[in-house]
């Protein structure tokens, strides 16, 4: 029993609807690669008066939200993340959902 526990189910599995192919191999997901967003409209500098632009990067409960999950290179995370943290000190943005 190599001293693991075994509480049910097993971690990471897809159920009946995962990826199996005819012959019960795994096949790769396809996974869209994300594209940034400043890059892609060519923005260079993050206005933090612009709330439109920064909300869609800030959920409800208000806080940045990732690389992984909203797509944006090192660069422009780091100027987006200034520019919502300016804007939550002038009022612009929620620190935290109500």
């Amino acid at each position: 029993m190599n001293g693991r526990k075994s509480f049910g189910a097993k971690k990471g599995g897809r159920g009946a609807a995962g990826a199996q192919g005819k012959d019960g191999q795994r096949r790769p997901m396809f996974r869209r690669r994300k594209v940034c967003k400043f890059c892609a409209d060519k923005i260079d500098d993050i206005n933090y008066k612009d709330v439109k632009l920064l909300s869609g990067f800030v959920p409800e409960r208000g806080k940045v939200l990732p690389r992984r999950i909203s797509g944006t290179c090192a660069k422009h995370q780091r100027g987006l993340r200034v520019a919502i943290v300016r804007a939550r000190q002038l009022a612009l943005l929620p620190y935290a959902a109500d």
